[in-house]
């Protein structure tokens, strides 16, 4: 969806679906060419703590879940990213993977 698309002109945070696709650009560009270091840890800390919070408002308050990660499998988040990501927000939370499987879930389309 974009800003120009008549449901999201109106709209003040239409502009995040723009944004977002620009981010996950950019990011890309920025991995390819090595060049992480260009973006602050506390841009990064901010922009994972309105995504892990929108995700979770979303799928709590629709009562639902999705995929929270674009593509499929690993292509565009290795298993190796994705639990780096999840150890430091356990740590950053004082939590420990004990913490985790009390709060592990099933997807209802697993069952």
């Amino acid at each position: 969806m974009s800003s120009s698309d008549p449901k999201l002109r109106n709209d003040p945070y239409g502009w995040i679906e723009d944004a977002t696709a620009e981010i996950e650009k950019a990011t890309t560009e920025l991995l390819e060419n090595g060049e992480a270091s260009r973006i602050s840890d506390e841009a990064v800390a901010r922009m994972m703590t309105a995504a892990i919070r929108l995700y979770v408002a979303k799928s709590d308050g629709e009562e639902r879940t999705f995929r929270p990660l674009t593509g499929t499998r690993d292509e565009t988040v290795t298993a190796t990213e994705a639990l780096s990501a999840v150890s430091e927000i356990l740590r950053a939370l004082h939590l420990g993977p004990m913490e985790l499987a009390l709060w592990y879930r099933r997807r209802p389309d697993e069952l």
